[in-house]
């Protein structure tokens, strides 16, 4: 008999990354630094807005957890904008774009972080959006039904590497009604 299974909680997990982020610190560590800063502060309250939890940071990359599937994608899609609007202050070559990927699964809690499966299908659908963007699982598109005023485009069946299963994708389209800063927290800027 082997050694007993970890416990594992369900959970909807968020892993967002800075594109490009090696080309920007190389072209000023100093500013792009900075810059970082703030945008973690701004994604910290985002995800605490949303009653997610960080769990993690390794140098440009955030990883969150949420109980519920809405807060998660709620505060993916909240996160965007809000980054969008405070890019929006900066010159084109200082601006830092998160890509998004979320998923739901199984996850392993332990030394306050997470592991599993779960996790790593959430950093691979990160890889897979575009640069102020969000990739979801099926998961997450069936959990969510229609409770965001959001599009989603099917990217099909995605072979990520270390995944044994294929993952359906989608791509999420935040419909005209929601973009813009109109509607936004007023703590979604940051001073540059």
């Amino acid at each position: 008999m082997g050694p007993t299974p970890l416990p594992r909680k369900l959970a909807a997990i968020l892993y967002a990354d800075v594109a490009g982020y090696s080309r920007l610190m190389g072209r000023d560590e100093d500013q792009t630094h900075r810059t970082l800063c703030d945008c973690l502060d701004l994604i910290a309250q985002r995800v605490e807005a949303h009653r997610g939890e960080i769990k993690h940071y390794a140098g440009d990359a955030v990883l969150a957890k949420f109980d519920a599937v809405l807060d998660a994608l709620s505060c993916a899609t909240d996160m965007q904008k809000c980054l969008n609007t405070s890019n929006a202050n900066l010159p084109a070559d200082q601006r830092l774009e998160f890509r998004v990927g979320v998923n739901l699964g199984d996850v392993i809690e332990d030394r306050g972080d997470i592991y599993g499966e779960g996790v790593n299908v959430a950093a691979r659908l990160e890889s897979l959006a575009e640069a102020g963007g969000i990739c979801i699982s099926e998961s997450i598109r069936v959990a969510i039904g229609n409770k965001l005023s959001c599009q989603y485009q099917l990217l099909g069946e995605q072979q990520f590497k270390n995944i044994a299963d294929p993952v359906r994708t989608y791509r999420v389209v935040v419909t005209p009604a929601n973009v813009g800063t109109a509607t936004l927290p007023p703590d979604c800027g940051f001073a540059m």
